[in-house]
């Protein structure tokens, strides 16, 4: 097997592209049991005996490829499909896979990831190699498709998918939800989110509405809560809108479990949050702000492999601080320092541009990330530094990047080297000094 991530060496195949994703589910909540049929459409990228794809705790019972059944094997965490023949380099693929059982999240290095079931409900945590707990997929960021997903579950339940909602029919007390994506997303933001959620649109309370449509998904018994704490989306959306660019999806989603979760997490176009997290403090603030952001910085513009995951995790982070100067909180400068007085009584042991997979979601990396691009505005002034952002989300947008394309990028906004300004944030362990305020 060739290794397509040093971070997620049993993930994802750098034999095959999939550009599009059709999935049929059936999933009965109490004895959770999900039945699939999932049509994977690509294109092989080299010769090849076999296609794998990652599975992870379902059984396939039959496979067909551009209309014929082929033989296959299942291990702990790949489906591999033998070819007839041989698959050969760019020959076109359409791959019919139906699959059953009981699914439930894959432990790994960080944990939990991928479908796990709520109180009363479900709940997809697919980063980073979560999708191949509910389909089978190429699971890497840098094999992005569109999707199509249509789920049959109980009428008292709401299933909320990526992209829009395009279809809803009711039979014999339960509900087919289909959701379809335009959007080419990586297979890590993929999601299913179930509950007796109601559906609405996002109130803008005393803030200006924003240009982009917003919706929530929650229990009843959550709505008023929900509706008042996140009504300053509108304000964050204006702001990021303006210092970002222009926001790259047709519209934002927010769900809100009822149970209490530990961290909110990304998908693509919505976030999802915790009950807990519907609390009037800058914690809460800041991490719905950064779930926002993460349209932008992550799920638009996508890193190729996930040794770059301060693009994703740091930019994010700063615009939490973004934010907070935006709305007359604590300035960028202040939460740098706040953050900066931290850092350096942390291990001095990481390398910010290629941490390696123990420490991909290491708060290191986020704080860090964004002291970085902190850095970097205090180097080349406002001006530049938000002409960096626009040119980022705009000329990469739906794309995936790399480190070294941003030092090229900046370099061509700023027309003279970047890369020597912020060489040692990224490359080297120790913690560089914290440049004065000009």
């Amino acid at each position: 097997m060739t290794v397509l991530d040093r971070c997620t060496p049993h993930s994802g195949t750098a034999a095959v592209r999939i550009v599009h994703y059709d999935l049929h589910l059936d999933y009965k909540i109490l004895p959770n049991r999900l039945a699939g049929q999932a049509t994977l459409r690509g294109s092989m990228l080299a010769d090849a005996r076999t296609i794998e794809l990652d599975l992870v705790g379902l059984a396939a019972g039959r496979v067909l490829v551009n209309g014929r059944r082929h033989r296959f094997k299942q291990t702990r965490n790949k489906l591999v499909v033998r070819a007839q023949e041989k698959f050969l380099v760019d020959e076109q693929l359409e791959i019919e896979i139906q699959y059953s059982g009981t699914p439930g999240p894959a432990m790994g290095t960080w944990g939990d990831v991928g479908w796990e079931e709520l109180t009363d409900g479900v709940l997809v945590a697919g980063q980073p190699t979560g999708a191949a707990t509910w389909f089978p997929c190429n699971d890497h960021p840098s094999s992005k498709a569109t999707f199509r997903v249509t789920i049959l579950v109980d009428s008292e339940y709401t299933a909320v998918s990526n992209g829009e909602l395009v279809d809803t029919r009711r039979r014999a007390g339960r509900t087919a939800w289909t959701w379809e994506s335009a959007e080419p997303l990586a297979t890590y933001l993929a999601t299913m989110q179930i509950g007796q959620y109601r559906r609405g649109s996002v109130d803008s309370g005393s803030h200006v509405p924003s240009q982009v449509p917003m919706t929530l998904a929650c229990s009843a018994g959550l709505w008023q809560q929900a509706q008042r704490i996140l009504a300053k989306q509108h304000a964050m959306m204006t702001v990021f809108e303006r210092r970002f660019g222009e926001y790259p999806f047709g519209h934002y989603g927010i769900v809100v479990t009822d149970d209490v979760l530990e961290i909110p997490l990304e998908s693509q176009p919505l976030s999802i949050l915790g009950r807990n997290h519907l609390a009037q403090t800058w914690n809460a603030e800041r991490l719905i702000a950064h779930e926002m952001a993460h349209q932008w910085f992550g799920n638009s513009v996508t890193p190729k492999s996930w040794s770059d995951i301060w693009l994703n995790e740091g930019f994010a982070c700063y615009a939490e601080w973004i934010w907070s100067e935006e709305s007359g909180q604590k300035s960028a400068q202040q939460r740098a320092r706040e953050q900066h007085v931290r850092l350096a009584d942390l291990p001095q042991n990481l390398v910010l541009a290629d941490p390696g997979a123990a420490d991909m979601f290491d708060d290191r990396v986020y704080k860090r990330g964004a002291l970085t691009l902190h850095t970097l505005r205090l180097h080349i002034g406002d001006e530049d530094f938000f002409r960096i952002l626009h040119r980022w989300t705009g000329q990469y947008r739906g794309s995936n990047v790399t480190t070294e394309a941003f030092l090229a990028l900046a370099e061509q906004v700023c027309g003279r080297p970047v890369e020597p300004l912020i060489h040692d944030w990224l490359y080297a362990k120790p913690l560089p000094p914290l440049p004065v305020q000009w």
